[in-house]
């Protein structure tokens, strides 16, 4: 079966979470995870969750594993935490939950970046993967890259994704 076969029998609505990671921003501040739950409404996919949680592995950990274990959300997408910089632990919190890592994603939203903003690419980090029978996308926390990797890489895939993890063994 071929990539458009596959597509063409994917989801048109999967239930998604949105977490954005800040001490600084609150929900109302929050243009990227506005951003990004806006989009996915308008492309039919329902919003459970949008929230706002600190710069705190714990934290982060406790929300990703909440959501993924609810059975509500096929597709938690996280914005923020990043960078390099000590307080950006959201890969590091993340990343261990990962039965699988799409280890492409990663490499993907770098190339793209890199096309944008050149070699301070370098200092973002994207990792995504699969929690059980979540897809769970990290991403920098700027509009700009929260477009970039949703427009260019997550939205396009994201039901032929979850159509492939929902698939029984």
């Amino acid at each position: 079966m071929g990539v458009r076969e596959h597509k063409s029998q994917a989801p048109l609505s999967v239930n998604a979470a949105v977490i954005t990671v800040s001490t600084s921003r609150s929900l109302e501040q929050d243009k990227s995870g506005h951003w990004i739950a806006k989009q996915l409404r308008e492309q039919g996919h329902k919003v459970i969750e949008h929230f706002v949680t600190p710069d705190s592995a714990p934290e982060i950990r406790s929300a990703v594993e909440r959501l993924t274990h609810s059975g509500e959300v096929s597709v938690v997408l996280i914005n923020g935490g990043t960078g390099v910089t000590p307080s950006d632990v959201t890969v590091e919190a993340v990343r261990p939950l990962f039965d699988k890592e799409l280890t492409a994603y990663g490499v993907l939203f770098a190339q793209l970046s890199f096309e944008e903003i050149g070699s301070a690419a370098m200092l973002s980090r994207a990792a995504a993967g699969i929690v059980g029978k979540t897809a769970v996308f990290c991403m920098p926390g700027s509009l700009g890259a929260c477009k970039l990797a949703c427009t260019s890489l997550i939205f396009p895939e994201l039901g032929h994704l979850i159509k492939h993890i929902a698939k029984d063994s």
